[in-house]
């Protein structure tokens, strides 16, 4: 039984639009999974699988831009924690820097809105923390990221399952 199969039996007691909610909520899965799992797995509509996914990608969002620094510090204490937290934001830094500074919010909208492995909510907003945007602005930079990214997906998956149907 490979992951995804597992995952949604796991939750198989749940209404299917909680388990859509709870499935775009988990980082690295987000609504690039929850998506598909809605359409395919669940049947449901697009527009519903859509609604259902931005609303649970944008939940983690509020709490990562206001609790990231205290959940730093408290990682911090550990040397395991602490440098895994340097490695990651010199990385991050490294990367995104350039960018950010040129572009700013734009930047981080256009990372999230791209559907790609390691882009998405959860790291949009770490990248916000990061880089201290101003959390009202990082925000609404991050929803408009994640609807432009469900856009995408929905239309993946309205495309192929047309095609997988032959309509």
């Amino acid at each position: 039984m490979d992951v995804a199969s597992w995952f949604i039996s796991a939750l198989s007691g749940l209404p299917p639009w909680a388990v859509v909610i709870f499935i775009s909520m988990l980082p690295f899965i987000e609504l690039r999974g929850a998506i598909p799992a809605a359409m395919f797995v669940y049947n449901m509509p697009w527009h519903e699988a859509f609604l259902l996914s931005v609303i649970g990608n944008m939940i983690p969002v509020p709490f990562i831009l206001r609790y990231m620094y205290d959940i730093e510090r408290i990682f911090r204490r550990w040397k395991i924690f602490d440098r895994f937290f340097d490695w990651l934001f010199a990385r991050t830094r490294r990367k995104a820097k350039d960018k950010i500074e040129k572009y700013g919010y734009l930047a981080l909208l256009i990372f999230v809105g791209i559907p790609l492995p390691m882009t998405g909510a959860w790291t949009g907003a770490l990248a916000s923390y990061l880089f201290a945007f101003e959390l009202r602005k990082a925000f609404l930079a991050n929803f408009i990221g994640v609807v432009i990214a469900g856009v995408i997906i929905s239309i993946v998956c309205v495309t192929g399952k047309a095609a997988y149907l032959g309509l």
